[in-house]
């Protein structure tokens, strides 16, 4: 069953057809790969080349590729075209160490925008859609990642960026503005403008949302859903592997479909490096199938999922990735408990009582760990006496003691207690260092 859409033939390839694709295009990039500095030496040091790959399970030869090597190789180190046929460069921005590079020759660029436009044509953007594009544009990916990819389909792009969040309403209502792509936790926040400026979101022409650049739970998802009216569709991508467009939910919204004749992608034990079974949690591994600047081999995301074990009710033969639960840098540890801020999220947001925000405080009480989990309440629920609350506030941390194996303090907190950004938020502030 397909959608007669102009990209079936690949969303809806046989597994044969996909598989000769993906061998054929995984010795292509080897090949390429070997033509920077770094996999040069790298295939040299172990005696690997195209030749190595004679099964797409030989890829486990290769050795992974950590985000180590892209800083150590900084600048131009694991290009793989002359510089004159770089048209674009990305960059990272260096908050939890050096900054890496990553280059684009004109075919990438042509081919991620196809790659992206392919996503949102499956969620349903059309040509005259009107698409405002609230990410931040510039080095940042995400911005013009769909910003391309929209206007490959034909949409009218408002290209917004972040932030200036009444004028956002404003757009939207002028406009007609009928798709957004936004951060989910801004879109949490941008609920309380539009209450201040007396507008709902669900009398507007809106009809879809694509969320992404930070991993966010099911519940959240829910409750955005609701509040505004229309699907949010999960987006998965990262500037090595090109941006946003890697992977995307169809319809059924039951895991993003990996785009495998572009992306082979393998989930290992994050220690081991070993491969883990289908359905189990482990680290995503991704090999570029299509890149020319900058190919990469078997890299190492740090972003946290599963491979879904069944087949998806859309009829796509592209596996599908769970929802991504964090990255391994973002987990912190308390008493020796690893704690992802998702878990947190997940149990706040299942709760009718809660609001819109929450904030995770890790301090030191005594030399001993303490974690402190500020929550906003609805208007309703402080509405109650103390009692009342103190027993909300027992229910809370009771749950997040079974949910994290930690129980935290719980401050309740008035809504709009926690300072709002326009970007990510923050979730966790750690002042064990200061």
């Amino acid at each position: 069953m397909t959608n007669d859409s102009p990209y079936d033939e690949l969303e809806f390839a046989s597994e044969r057809d996909l598989g000769a694709l993906q061998l054929e295009r995984l010795r292509w990039s080897v090949g390429q790969a070997a033509r920077s500095p770094h996999y040069g030496r790298v295939f040299a040091e172990h005696g690997l080349g195209p030749g190595s790959i004679q099964t797409l399970d030989d890829l486990q030869k290769f050795p992974l590729t950590a985000k180590r090597d892209l800083r150590d190789s900084y600048p131009f180190g694991v290009l793989a075209v002359p510089k004159e046929a770089i048209v674009r460069m990305h960059h990272s921005s260096g908050t939890t160490g050096m900054a890496t590079a990553v280059f684009h020759t004109a075919g990438d660029i042509e081919r991620w925008a196809g790659l992206v436009a392919r996503c949102l044509h499956m969620a349903g953007l059309r040509r005259g859609d009107v698409f405002q594009n609230m990410m931040t544009y510039g080095l940042f990916t995400g911005g013009l990642g769909l910003h391309y990819g929209a206007e490959k389909l034909g949409a009218f792009v408002i290209p917004m960026g972040a932030g200036n969040s009444r004028r956002q309403i404003e757009f939207m209502h002028t406009f007609g503005t009928t798709a957004i792509h936004i951060i989910p936790s801004y879109a949490m926040a941008l609920l309380g403008t539009f209450e201040a400026m007396g507008v709902d979101p669900r009398g507007l022409s809106l009809r879809l949302a694509v969320g992404g650049a930070e991993p966010y739970s099911e519940e959240a998802r829910s409750r955005l859903q609701e509040a505004w009216g229309m699907p949010f569709y999960n987006c998965y991508g990262l500037s090595e592997m090109c941006g946003p467009g890697v992977a995307f939910e169809c319809p059924e919204q039951q895991g993003l479909h990996l785009w495998e004749d572009a992306y082979l992608g393998e989930v290992i034990d994050p220690e081991s490096g070993e491969r883990v079974a289908d359905g189990e949690m482990g680290e995503l591994v991704l090999t570029s199938l299509t890149r020319e600047a900058m190919p990469l081999i078997r890299y190492r995301t740090r972003d946290l999922t599963s491979f879904a074990a069944d087949p998806c009710p859309c009829g796509r033969g592209h596996r599908r990735l769970a929802r991504i639960q964090g990255r391994t840098d973002d987990m912190f540890i308390v008493r020796g408990v690893n704690i992802f801020p998702i878990q947190i999220e997940r149990v706040l947001m299942s709760l009718p009582q809660v609001g819109r925000s929450y904030l995770v405080v890790i301090d030191r009480e005594q030399y001993a760990d303490r974690m402190t989990v500020q929550v906003e309440l609805t208007p309703e629920a402080f509405a109650g006496d103390l009692e009342q609350l103190q027993s909300l506030r027992d229910r809370i941390a009771d749950a997040l003691r079974r949910e994290t194996l930690v129980r935290p303090r719980v401050e309740l907190v008035e809504a709009g207690h926690i300072p709002r950004q326009e970007g990510k938020a923050v979730r966790v502030v750690d002042k064990r260092d200061d």
